[in-house]
């Protein structure tokens, strides 16, 4: 399929979608893969899994122009050991999602409508944020919340952190686009405030936050 789509965003930013219908052995072809992560694919049993990590190379590949290596911090934060570009990482069955910039931290999320949430809605989500929710669209709803309280989990690069109490999205009424408040409450007190931006397509939510 190659690039699915491709989204430039005011603040310089750049998301980038593939969406995986090759077979595991077409992404193989397209990938250039160091014999280290070779290895740890051939440990995965899902070949589902495997071709999202096979997709994410593919696209990587679409995005820069010369070869990049990709690696992980100790958190799970994903860099590019070969370029300044700073990148967030999100994958479905269907989808990888990938965003950069320059220099800003990012965060991006992409999960599938067909999902159950509700385990969502009574582990990450505050009784605030419960007490917003409501009966019509619940479902798409509790998508963007969980979306965007992984992408700002992502931007944060903290470990232990507390989804309900620590990340509070603000009161909305989902649509197919849109954007969204959020605050981030370090262990310390101290706040940060967080603007994110949404859309729906193809039965899946994806959130995103730069900066």
């Amino acid at each position: 399929m190659a690039l699915y789509l491709k989204k430039e965003l005011e603040n310089e930013a750049t998301i980038y979608v593939w969406e995986i219908t090759e077979t595991e052995q077409e992404l193989m072809d397209m990938c250039s893969i160091p014999k280290n992560e070779l290895e740890e694919l051939s440990m995965i049993r899902s070949e589902a899994r495997r071709k999202e990590r096979l997709a994410v190379r593919a696209l990587l590949g679409e995005i820069f122009d010369d070869k990049v290596y990709l690696g992980h911090h100790d958190n799970g934060r994903p860099f590019l050991h070969n370029s300044a570009q700073e990148i967030s990482i999100s994958h479905s069955n269907r989808f990888v999602a990938i965003i950069t910039h320059r220099d800003e931290a990012l965060g991006i999320d992409i999960e599938s409508l067909d999902r159950d949430f509700s385990a969502v809605e009574k582990k990450v989500l505050s009784e605030e944020e419960r007490d917003d929710l409501s009966d019509h669209n619940r479902k798409l709803q509790l998508a963007i919340i969980w979306s965007a309280k992984e992408a700002i989990f992502k931007r944060m690069s903290q470990l232990d952190v507390d989804f309900a109490e620590q990340i509070e999205i603000e009161k909305f009424s989902p649509r197919d686009e849109g954007e969204i408040s959020a605050t981030f409450t370090h262990k310390d007190g101290t706040e940060m405030e967080f603007e994110l931006e949404y859309m729906v397509f193809e039965r899946h939510v994806m959130v995103w936050l730069v900066g």
